[in-house]
């Protein structure tokens, strides 16, 4: 009966406690109640892991403790019990539940600063837990169950305690609430917290190194994104305060890094490592799962339609306000178009974005026009002081501090960007950008690797981008993309070209050692770093005048290697998102056909498992078919899969993919006609003639 509470899947002080069947038999009943006083029971020897209400847990706990002798009695002697002894057992049941949920809560790693901030509000709940107890005591039919008559005043003493037991909010407790709330108070006045009150409050609560402060934060940032869409204001201001109060102190009071997820100091070599709470099943997921069936697209706000199927909220209201009324995966008719969030699907999108350093704008059901700006302003404005004074802190020690303070500043800063836009904003202001980039030519790789990993996460800000460009910047990223000391580095800075790619995609270009890095990084890197190549090389195609630079660059063969060769679904899409975007200019087109890749892509087509693989296949099919003429069309028709790949994906694929599925049908029909009409017409002339083989 007692199911496994303590994963990250229940939310913090939610007690979602399941009252026992009302058929429930006592042989049942009783040794699930046992072993869920026992497991309380068990919290007694972790009261050093409490932030706060020590006492009233300690109170809690005895009072679980001493019934349990009652409890081994009644099950020892009593085979069957009368209704009434029934129903107050299952009403213990219920109560014992929620205070094992309670008990985890004060334990919960990551959660102890929270904890002590809802002192208060724990307090309360173990009050009205004790007096649950007594009144499920209460109706207990002492009379008709025959048990000893010193158990029975045992128990009638203890229903009495429960009663009447003072569980208030300790003393100790307000004393260091009322210290946080005046560290928040010198923040919102810019006013540095004496950092003597700062270390009582991280001792008091058992946070004992940065590792563990680190876990505060990220708890913290986690809790935000769930607040934001059913709680008040004021809990998302308190939350975000709290999470500048632990930043402020991971940096100022914690003077050594013990990161357990590295064994190098300042190492966060990969950020799926920081964020060590991704779950292991994310592994055995597919991420085309993630992406919305109508754009294919990771989807920001998952929503389950009456068919069970789900899709991007902004997506289906699309398709519902175009006057569709059917699913668009089934083609149901649908009687209601209500929509219910789903909230796992959300949470491991969110896991999979962090593991993969993948940015989205997760949002709030209702307030997606206002999420692009809701962020770039502080929640609070204690979190706005103490993140400004910590950028003023941070750009001190990279300007004045030692190697080692230098890469510990980089450190900071590439945690603090990752996930907060206002936080970016505030760095950037500070100056740090300049700085940053004078760290990339730093022979230390773990200095290099920092400050590269920081620059991405920065340069997701727009005013970044350009103090990067106009700083000189793109000859540092490039330098260090060429000869990076390690390939985490390189990685890092082919995303920072991506984000930059938009804007300044041609002087990106223009640098003669960035494409063909990127293109080297492609051809040696890890996984990580064959993504970010890809990435970065799309970006800059938006740019026509790369698409010169990226055939010369030597992609096209080690791209087609790639669909040829590689096992990798995830590779093989970016590679076909590249070679379709490539293949809409003629040089691009002839070098895709020298390297044999047509036969490859309409194999893809018809064995891919991955939606937007699939579409990809159908575009680079139609430029090719499109720029290169009777060649390759005479090649098409004659693959016996071709059309049957094309038809379902017109069924199965997105407005957009089943628009360039049609038009390679109508080419290859129009083919036909031309054929049997003996009309002949090539888009290719004599002299450029390629064999397509």
């Amino acid at each position: 009966m007692i199911r496994n509470t303590s994963g990250s899947g229940r939310r913090i002080l939610t007690f979602p406690a399941v009252h026992p069947c009302e058929s429930i038999a006592p042989s049942t009943l009783l040794p699930s109640l046992i072993t869920l006083c026992n497991a309380i029971s068990s919290f007694q020897h972790r009261f050093s892991c409490f932030p706060c209400n020590k006492r009233n847990a300690r109170n809690a706990i005895r009072l679980t403790h001493l019934l349990q002798p009652f409890l081994h009695e009644i099950r020892d002697c009593h085979s069957g019990l009368p209704d009434p002894a029934t129903l107050s057992l299952s009403e213990l049941h219920l109560t014992f539940q929620k205070l094992l949920f309670l008990l985890e809560d004060l334990s919960r790693e990551g959660a102890k600063l929270y904890m002590l901030m809802e002192s208060d509000r724990v307090a309360t709940q173990f009050r009205v837990i004790s007096r649950s107890v007594a009144t499920a005591l209460d109706v207990f039919p002492f009379g008709s169950v025959e048990i000893s008559e010193e158990t029975k005043e045992h128990v009638l003493l203890l229903n009495e305690q429960a009663r009447k037991g003072r569980f208030e909010f300790e003393e100790e407790d307000k004393r260091v609430v009322m210290s946080v709330v005046s560290g928040l108070t010198r923040f919102e006045n810019q006013v540095a917290p004496d950092e003597g009150d700062l270390r009582w409050v991280i001792e008091y609560i058992g946070v004992k190194g940065w590792s563990e402060c680190n876990k505060e934060v990220k708890f913290l940032e986690g809790e935000i994104g769930f607040k934001g869409s059913d709680e008040k204001r004021n809990k998302v201001t308190l939350l975000s305060s709290l999470v500048g109060f632990m930043s402020y102190c991971r940096c100022l009071v914690m003077e050594v890094v013990d990161s357990e997820e590295s064994n190098t100091k300042f190492e966060g070599r990969r950020e799926s490592s920081i964020e060590s709470e991704i779950h292991l099943s994310l592994s055995c997921l597919n991420p085309d799962d993630f992406r919305c069936p109508i754009s294919l697209e990771l989807m920001s706000d998952p929503v389950t339609i009456e068919t069970g199927h789900t899709y991007d909220r902004s997506s289906i209201l699309k398709w519902f306000r175009s006057g569709n009324m059917t699913c668009p995966n089934t083609a149901k008719r649908l009687i209601t178009t209500e929509m219910v969030p789903n909230v796992v699907l959300r949470r491991l999108i969110q896991q999979y974005c962090h593991a993969n350093d993948i940015s989205i704008p997760f949002v709030d059901s209702g307030r997606r026009n206002r999420e692009s700006t809701r962020r770039v302003e502080p929640e609070s404005v204690a979190a706005e002081g103490a993140m400004r004074m910590l950028a003023s802190f941070l750009k001190e020690k990279i300007e004045n501090g030692s190697g080692e303070e230098k890469n510990r500043g980089a450190f900071e800063i590439r945690l603090i960007s990752k996930t907060s836009v206002f936080n970016r904003s505030c760095l950037v202001e500070a100056g740090l950008v300049p700085l940053l980039l004078r760290l990339l030519a730093s022979m230390d790789s773990l200095t290099q690797e920092n400050a590269a990993a920081a620059l991405l996460n920065l340069s997701k800000c727009a005013k970044s981008r350009s103090v990067m460009v106009e700083k000189w910047g793109l000859e540092s990223i490039v330098g260090v993309l060429k000869k990076g000391v390690k390939m985490e580095a390189r990685q890092h800075v082919a995303a920072v070209l991506f984000y930059l790619s938009a804007e300044y995609g041609n002087l990106i270009g223009k640098e003669e050692e960035a494409i063909p890095s990127l293109v080297n990084l492609v051809k040696d890197g890890s996984y990580r770093s064959k993504k970010n190549g890809l990435v970065a090389i799309f970006g800059l195609l938006k740019h026509p005048e790369n698409h010169r630079r990226v055939v010369e660059g030597g992609a096209v063969p080690l791209l087609v290697g790639i669909l040829k060769g590689s096992e990798n679904e995830d590779l093989i899409t970016d590679s076909l998102a590249v070679l379709a975007t490539l293949a809409e200019k003629r040089e691009g087109m002839f070098a895709i056909l020298e390297e044999e890749a047509l036969h490859v892509a309409v194999e893809i087509l018809s064995c891919s498992t991955s939606r937007v693989g699939r579409e990809h296949c159908v575009a680079l099919l139609l430029s090719l078919s499109v720029n290169g003429g009777e060649d390759v069309v005479g090649y098409l028709v004659k693959s016996p899969s071709l059309m049957g790949s094309l038809y379902s994906q017109l069924s199965a694929g997105t407005s957009r993919g089943s628009k360039k599925a049609s038009a390679l049908i109508r080419v290859l029909h129009d083919f036909y006609e031309r054929r049997s009409s003996g009309f002949k017409i090539s888009v290719i002339s004599q002299e450029q003639f390629i064999h397509v083989r």
